[in-house]
């Protein structure tokens, strides 16, 4: 393992393509969500985040049949929803799993301390290296950057995206 992941636009679209013709459907989260809502690459991503149905992961784990994305990687606070899958090289995609309920929320999480959230979140629309993607809404990446102490990535991408989409620049970012 080279220790060092980059998941550049060009791998970014082929995974999602492939996942799109699994029937996987998937929402672009983390920093290609930002450069998706912003239409330009505005720094290196070491990995590509989607959400999904948590009953799409058989159909995500066939589509990456063959891509090497067959490992899981050790990372702090990895739940059953949550975790990593990496190629052991340079490729990396953190998987993020919902379940939507019966009133239309989307549920992240255990039963005891999930997290729920409106549909409209993954509603985001954006562009990787041209070609349209679905992401998530500008307001709710901006939310998902907040609530633990920045990081250098996050201080590169929440103000980029309040600036564009008019949003107030949280408390911790000023």
């Amino acid at each position: 393992m080279t220790g060092r992941y980059v998941m550049d636009a060009a791998d970014a679209v082929a995974l999602l393509g492939r996942l799109a013709d699994h029937g996987v459907e998937v929402c672009v989260g983390g920093g290609w969500s930002v450069d998706a809502l912003l239409g330009e690459q505005t720094r290196e991503h070491c990995d590509l985040d989607v959400w999904l149905p948590a009953a799409h992961l058989e159909r995500l784990f066939v589509a990456f049949a063959g891509t090497g994305l067959d490992r899981i990687l050790p990372w702090p606070g990895d739940r059953p929803w949550n975790f990593v899958l990496h190629d052991g090289v340079r490729l990396r995609v953190d998987l993020h799993l919902y379940e939507p309920l019966a009133d239309g929320a989307l549920h992240h999480g255990s039963v005891v301390d999930g997290v729920l959230f409106p549909a409209e979140a993954l509603a985001g629309r954006g562009l990787i290296a041209g070609v349209p993607v679905r992401c998530e809404a500008a307001e709710w990446a901006v939310r998902w950057h907040t609530g633990y102490p920045p990081r250098e990535v996050d201080r590169h991408d929440v103000p980029l995206l309040c600036a564009r989409f008019g949003i107030d620049l949280p408390a911790a970012f000023r």
